[in-house]
């Protein structure tokens, strides 16, 4: 059998009250426990400090880090918040390194099932399990993204992927995960979600900033600043036309992208990222429509 690799753990969050204990507890009843876990608390002020400090007194492996509060608030905080409990990991001998949300949960094997699949594959740089929202009791269609997207609330890292994409780009438009994984896929590692292993995210989708069409509006912005393929902004445009807010919330994702096209604004990722994004989206659906022809059906296409 073999032996699997050794992990830690960082937690940014902030005021993650409602949420935080779920994620203490689904991390301490691992079968396998991490070596280190460092949770940074980015300025919260809801109680939530109080909650983590009950748990570091009766399990030494965890670790609360306080930020003070910022007057300025967007994505890239998270990745400095990130940074600081990374660099609580210095002199930590372990392989793997994970990116956790505050306001997850999982059954008490789920780190020992991705170390397993790690130790399988060394080729494996980046995995977690399949994404579910608990609110919507949805989750990501991966005919659509594709198993080698890895979705931002749990990203695992063999430590040497992690090294060589340069951790986590501190962007303030959002897509820091998005970046995370096409960085390492261009380095020649493969991502993973395996999607027979669920975890559960207890926060909307995406609900941590905005809501509904607004929330639609700035996904269009972010798509189109990390590159996405115009021919993949209509697909998914006309796709998410399926999800709630309903028709509308795909308008929104299409204005938001072209409304920043017809701009020219800057793009925030690397040429060479965005050409192997948009040849990846081509190719993507490119197999989405083989699979509509081959089921003889236009239905089967926006169904997925």
């Amino acid at each position: 059998m073999l032996s699997l690799p050794t992990y830690v753990i960082v937690t940014p969050a902030r005021n993650e009250a409602p949420y935080i204990e779920l994620t203490l507890k689904s991390v301490i009843a691992q079968t396998v426990r991490p070596l280190k876990w460092v949770i940074i608390s980015d300025g919260s002020t809801d109680g939530m400090d109080e909650i983590v400090g009950r748990y570091t007194a009766d399990h030494p492996w965890i670790e609360l880090v306080r930020m003070p509060e910022r007057s300025e608030r967007h994505f890239a905080g998270k990745v400095h918040a990130f940074n600081a409990g990374y660099a609580r990991m210095s002199g930590v001998q372990y392989d793997v390194i994970v990116n956790l949300d505050a306001d997850v949960s999982f059954d008490e094997d789920y780190f020992s099932f991705l170390l397993q699949r790690l130790a399988e594959d060394s080729q494996l740089g980046l995995v977690a399990g399949r994404l579910v929202d608990v609110i919507s009791n949805q989750s990501y269609n991966y005919k659509i993204t594709g198993t080698e997207y890895v979705s931002g609330p749990c990203q695992a890292f063999r430590r040497q992927c992690f090294g060589a994409i340069g951790g986590y780009q501190p962007l303030k438009s959002g897509g820091v995960d998005v970046v995370a994984v096409l960085s390492a896929r261009a380095k020649g590692w493969q991502t993973r979600t395996f999607t027979e292993k669920p975890y559960y995210h207890h926060r909307p989708m995406n609900g941590a900033k905005m809501k509904g069409a607004r929330e639609r509006l700035h996904t269009g912005y972010k798509d189109y600043l990390l590159g996405s393929h115009p021919a993949w902004e209509v697909f998914r445009s006309l796709y998410q036309m399926r999800s709630r807010p309903y028709v509308i919330g795909g308008v929104f994702i299409f204005v938001g992208y072209f409304w920043m096209w017809l701009s020219r604004a800057e793009r925030t990722m690397p040429k060479d990222l965005i050409d192997f994004r948009r040849k990846e989206q081509i190719e993507r659906l490119k197999s989405v429509f083989r699979r509509a022809v081959r089921a003889g059906s236009a239905l089967a296409l926006l169904s997925g």
